[in-house]
């Protein structure tokens, strides 16, 4: 009994694609491990610069960096909820450049004067309602790109906790080595006289 030809052909045919389905299934898988995103590049852009160069004082250039900060906030938490965390890793990175040049600024003020503590007032204040935004930011972003975005919350959360301290100054409760509670001795005891 001969085989025809027409039947040889459907028989390679069915050869070929049980062979060829091993191979098309390995080519899916990747052959490295996915790597973690990158970490966002901090930095003030060359416009962002000179908008901050060109405000006056301290208070006005303080206003303009956390207005453009808060934009970039705002950017960054569009792209994450359309699922660009690349984009939104770039947006982030760029809030955190202008957080650190906010922060590098008001260090370099004089801690004593009253100008310095409104300021670092005002920074507190805007970064109070911002800590939260990166927290959600984090909880809704897969896990290569959280890990990010916690470390910018954490940076957020120390750079408001620096603006509060240098918004108190040395007015507060001092810790003594121990960990016990020392009263500040700037100011006049309780029973001192006071003047009229």
């Amino acid at each position: 009994m001969a085989i025809s030809l027409h039947h040889r052909w459907i028989f390679l045919a069915q050869i070929l694609a049980v062979c060829s389905l091993p191979t098309g299934l390995m080519a899916q898988q990747p052959l490295t491990p996915q790597l973690p995103a990158p970490p966002p590049m901090r930095f003030v852009s060359h416009d962002e610069r000179s908008q901050i160069s060109s405000a006056k004082d301290p208070k006005a250039r303080l206003r303009v960096t956390i207005e453009m900060a808060e934009m970039h906030l705002s950017r960054a938490e569009g792209f994450t909820e359309q699922k660009k965390y690349d984009s939104a890793l770039e947006e982030v990175g760029r809030y955190l450049g202008l957080i650190e040049d906010a922060r590098q600024v008001l260090a370099s003020l004089t801690r004593d004067k009253n100008s310095t503590r409104d300021l670092n007032r005002r920074f507190d204040i805007a970064l109070r309602s911002q800590v939260p935004r990166l927290a959600v930011m984090r909880r809704t972003t897969p896990a290569a790109y959280a890990g990010h975005l916690k470390t910018a919350e954490e940076f957020a959360r120390d750079t408001r906790t620096e603006a509060l301290e240098s918004f108190y100054g040395e007015s507060v409760l001092r810790e003594d080595a121990d960990g016990q509670k020392k009263p500040d001795t700037t100011k006049d005891p309780l029973g001192a006289p006071k003047r009229p």
